[in-house]
């Protein structure tokens, strides 16, 4: 009988492992580490519930949290609902700290908080017609902790409000509608965000796949879904980046564009070379971080490459990308605009009514300005894995996509609205922008995605000539024999690692 090992989302065998792209041997670890963080947090509903009592102004005795069988927990997040009386019910969010690598880059899961802050302050502040829920207040691990301003005491909002005017009559930038609100009993329980508790409406992806056929339906979420991103587009951002909410309250854009990529990367201990710090001015110069986390990748995750040719065309790819690269992206939008856009809007991540009328917006992480050609309808439209889409079946559906959102452009756009983001993302489907982003923002995809969507268009006979490999693949680094050779031994050593943790030694 085989053995199975217990992975956060079910179980899996040795026959399966030792396929997969991904670092089995490091994921089989998340089990122990969810249950102790679990334990940790339980242990600790008292100090939840003064928490939220601290943010939302109010008795802590009126604050009930509730017990793990309630709980919710996604890939990076797990959220406790806290009934308050006479309120309502909220969440209180943390960032799994096994899953956004702070055991190696510690730190950031501060940065995932202060980040998604960012995000909802933006939001209210550009884009209030956008539904998402309300953030009461945050903290981070440091201890420094913020509340929104609604929810603080009256001469304290009107002290706010009267320094935000001044500053703005003096033509200096005003703080944002989060105040520094430090609790006097630290912040033993690690970053966290306070927010509504979402009951109106279900998720989207409860009844996609059923009722995705429903043409009414799918043309009520489809023109939701294009006033979303056609209003947070009409903001022109200077850089690429993330937002921040900085120690003193002020929404700056001066985070790297933090992306779900980044954090996995660096959770397996893969440097990104990106700073937190580093935001881009150009498309070209965030395109050649992006290429070198992929770099990265091939370079140091243990199980990257399976064999010697495997290696060769992992290699081949990614020396290409670098190449054609100007193909894909109009020079006369290197230097901008740049838009702010929600990187992980799943059909999880949708709230919609029985209309498909989204109702909310949720789970705001890994929010980013990022160049406007990165701007694509939902991936997500065939419910297949980036690398496996049918390109027919999904073009049907962009196709109807599309239709839908140029009809919204055209009801919304000013005059001086001459850069269409119709005309923007059809010419990436047309030129294969579409699925050169596509591969850049996945690890484990970029391989596929280049051979079946890009490689095609410039020679199919490459493909089948073992030489185009070996020549190409020696530009994308030095001494590549030697290379190849170090990467099958660390593939070899994890194997072993792989076979012990299934009793296969």
């Amino acid at each position: 009988m085989s053995v199975e090992r217990h992975l956060l989302h079910g179980k899996i065998t040795y026959s399966q492992a030792k396929d997969e792209e991904v670092n089995i041997v490091h994921q089989l670890g998340y089990c122990s580490r969810r249950n102790d963080f679990f334990g940790f947090i339980r242990a600790r509903r008292s100090l939840i519930e003064k928490k939220v009592a601290h943010h939302l102004k109010v008795s802590s005795n009126s604050c009930h949290a509730a017990d793990i069988d309630s709980w919710m927990h996604g890939s990076f997040n797990l959220c406790v609902p806290v009934e308050v009386e006479d309120f309502g019910h909220v969440i209180i969010r943390f960032p799994l700290p096994y899953r956004v690598g702070d055991s190696f880059y510690s730190g950031n899961s501060d940065e995932k908080i202060t980040c998604e802050a960012g995000t909802y302050a933006w939001m209210y502040q550009c884009c209030p017609n956008i539904p998402i829920p309300r953030l009461h207040g945050f903290a981070l691990k440091s201890g420094q902790g913020f509340t929104t301003l609604q929810r603080s005491p009256l001469f304290r909002r009107l002290l706010h409000r009267s320094y935000c005017w001044l500053l703005s009559l003096l033509g200096y930038p005003a703080p944002s509608n989060f105040i520094r609100d430090d609790d006097k009993v630290g912040n033993e329980l690690g970053p966290y965000m306070i927010l509504d508790y979402i009951k109106e409406g279900k998720m989207l992806s409860t009844t996609w796949a059923q009722l995705k056929s429903q043409e009414i339906l799918r043309e009520n979420l489809f023109r939701d879904i294009s006033k979303v991103m056609l209003t947070m587009s009409r903001v022109k951002l200077p850089r690429i980046g993330s937002f921040i909410i900085d120690e003193n309250g002020y929404l700056l854009l001066v985070n790297r564009p933090l992306t779900l990529m980044l954090h996995d990367l660096e959770n397996e201990n893969i440097s990104v070379d990106m700073p937190r710090d580093r935001t881009f001015s150009t498309v070209d110069s965030y395109v050649n971080n992006l290429l070198m986390c992929h770099d990265n990748r091939l370079r140091f995750q243990p199980n990257a490459v399976k064999t010697g040719s495997d290696c060769v065309s992992q290699m081949t790819a990614l020396a290409l990308m670098r190449t054609v690269r100007p193909h894909y992206f109009d020079s006369q939008l290197n230097d901008g605009p740049f838009v702010f856009g929600l990187t992980d809007l799943h059909a999880s991540n949708i709230f919609v009514d029985e209309n498909w009328r989204i109702k909310c917006l949720i789970d705001l992480e890994w929010a980013a300005s990022l160049p406007i050609e990165f701007m694509r309808p939902p991936i997500w439209l065939t419910s297949q894995a980036v690398d496996e889409i049918d390109i027919d079946e999904y073009d049907g559906m962009r196709q109807d996509f599309m239709s839908i959102f140029e009809e919204e452009e055209e009801r919304s756009c000013l005059p001086e609205y001459s850069l269409r983001r119709t005309r923007i993302m059809e010419k990436g489907w047309g030129l294969g922008t579409f699925w050169y982003g596509t591969a850049l923002r996945s690890p484990t995809a970029l391989h596929a995605i280049f051979y079946d969507r890009i490689q095609p268009s410039y020679s199919e006979k490459h493909a089948k000539d073992t030489n185009f490999y070996l020549i190409v693949s020696r530009y994308w680094g030095r001494e590549p024999a030697a290379f190849i050779r170090s990467r099958l031994e660390d593939k070899a050593a994890y194997d072993v690692k792989l076979r012990e943790m299934f009793g296969r030694i």
